[in-house]
């Protein structure tokens, strides 16, 4: 597309797509993610950038890259602002269309009703001025804002969310990683089957028409006469392999004395109790009992076995990434607050265990209350609570990383957390994505869903969601009728 047709657009087939500001602090490179079609700037849209660039919030970070992004763009090609930036070069032939920057004064395109000082008015006002300038071309507004895209709507213009960031148009698609094997598996996949036994496990060497779309780390189980739980661990070929798992459902697996209390439960502990595991994300409605099942894992496998040195747990404080406040004492003090579920999971794990009278008369409880008091402080003293604030730049070296509430991240927050493991670090992301409190982050969007979906198939990651609340009966019947 020369510059003279990007001048006066009559093609129908591009489409020139209107930013608003929060599209470009939610991804700076979004000038780039719109292929073929042009991008156009509001002299608002710059305006509010400036606006927002100062602060050490993601918001405030995303606005100052997308200034700079916007300034390498332009730098050079002053003189061909009236007829659009060709974006090929400095995207690197991502994108092929042109950037266009309000160049003109626009007055009274708006109706009467919308004050002219706010700023989404102002911008709603140059996609209106543009539709009536190229009446054969979509002219699309973009933004991250709702309320904005109604307005505009009722104004008959047509507008959109930003797309690009979402993973998953309906995160009913989104990965599970369980898989019920259908009555007939053992007919269709049983020819030529191999089997053999290690370290007390069943493996399968299975070939059949499933094959190619059972992904490494995936669970898969069959109910029945002969139940099967096993997890894939050769799989996207024309055979897979499969391994039966260890039943942590059953007593003497028992893990900082909980068990799992249904199959996801027992795949979950599966995943974390695993040394091969480098990352595992947990999702699952409240009362599923993804934290209590990670910290005893986290505890087994810190204070028992010593595979780690220490817990690190964080979570995102909403408002996210903002400074936690003038609350008295350290970061660690500070976080306490927020930390409500932990202290919970604490006390459940550290009851005193349920066993019969000894020859001493006496249960079982950690000594009495006093024994109780050291080990709780020995826990205590393994448990360090980070903000997510201080994490850039660091590296955890032998530490098992709880990211709670996970689902309220950017993909880019998450990159940043993900990627502070160093060797023999276990990082584990727990969260609800039907609870997200960020403004502008959705189901389809936020980094819990992007990590999801990026990381199945590999060999050092997994995933479950787990169905069944487990809380009380209580909990169940409000989840399911309120």
């Amino acid at each position: 597309m020369n510059a003279k047709r990007a001048k006066t657009p009559t093609s129908p087939t591009t489409k020139l797509f209107v930013l608003d500001t929060n599209v470009l602090m939610h991804d700076p490179l979004s000038l780039f993610r719109f292929e073929e079609h042009d991008i156009y700037v509001p002299m608002m849209t710059l305006e509010e950038l400036d606006a927002n660039k100062k602060g050490m919030s993601e918001v405030a970070r995303n606005a100052r890259q997308s200034s700079r992004l916007l300034d390498e763009v332009v730098t050079g090609a002053e003189h061909h602002m009236a007829h659009g930036i060709d974006l090929s070069g400095p995207s690197r032939k991502l994108a092929t269309g042109h950037l266009f920057f309000q160049t003109e004064a626009i007055n009274g395109v708006l109706p009467i009703s919308l004050p002219t000082a706010k700023a989404d008015n102002q911008i709603i006002g140059v996609v209106m001025h543009l539709g009536q300038k190229f009446p054969k071309r979509p002219v699309i507004l973009v933004s991250k804002d709702i309320n904005m895209r109604i307005k505009a709507r009722a104004l008959g213009l047509e507008a959109q969310d930003y797309f690009n960031d979402k993973v998953l148009e309906d995160t009913d698609l989104l990965y599970t990683g369980t898989r019920e094997l259908p009555a007939n598996f053992w007919d269709s996949h049983g020819k030529g089957l191999e089997s053999w036994k290690k370290d007390s496990r069943t493996y399968y060497r299975i070939k059949g028409p499933l094959c190619p779309e059972m992904l490494v780390n995936e669970f898969v189980w069959q109910e029945g006469p002969q139940p099967l739980q096993a997890w894939v661990r050769v799989g996207a070929g024309k055979t897979a392999e499969l391994e039966t798992l260890i039943d942590y459902s059953h007593a003497k697996n028992a893990v900082w004395g909980i068990t799992a209390r249904n199959r996801e439960q027992n795949f979950a502990l599966n995943l974390l109790m695993n040394p091969d595991i480098d990352f595992v994300t947990l999702l699952g409605q409240a009362g599923t009992g993804k934290t209590l099942l990670t910290l005893a894992a986290a505890l087994t496998q810190t204070l028992e076995t010593k595979l780690f040195a220490e817990i690190i747990i964080t979570r995102v404080t909403i408002p996210v990434g903002e400074d936690i406040g003038f609350l008295p004492g350290t970061e660690e003090e500070k976080m306490t607050p927020w930390m409500g579920a932990l202290e919970d999971n604490l006390d459940v794990l550290n009851k005193p265990a349920e066993t019969p009278a000894g020859p001493g008369g006496s249960a079982g409880t950690y000594g009495g209350d006093w024994g109780r008091a050291a080990t709780m402080d020995l826990i205590r003293s393994r448990i360090k609570i980070k903000s997510l604030n201080f994490m850039r730049g660091r590296t955890f070296m032998n530490k098992f990383l709880i990211i709670d509430e996970a689902q309220n991240l950017t993909p880019k927050q998450m990159k940043t957390l993900i990627t502070r493991a160093g060797p023999g670090t276990k990082v584990v992301c727990l969260g609800n994505i039907a609870q997200i409190d960020t403004p502008y982050l959705t189901e389809g969007s936020s980094g819990l869903t992007y990590v999801v979906d990026r990381f199945k198939g590999w060999a050092h990651s997994g995933h479950v969601t787990l169905q069944r609340g487990e809380r009380s009966r209580l909990a169940d019947h409000a989840a399911e009728v309120l």
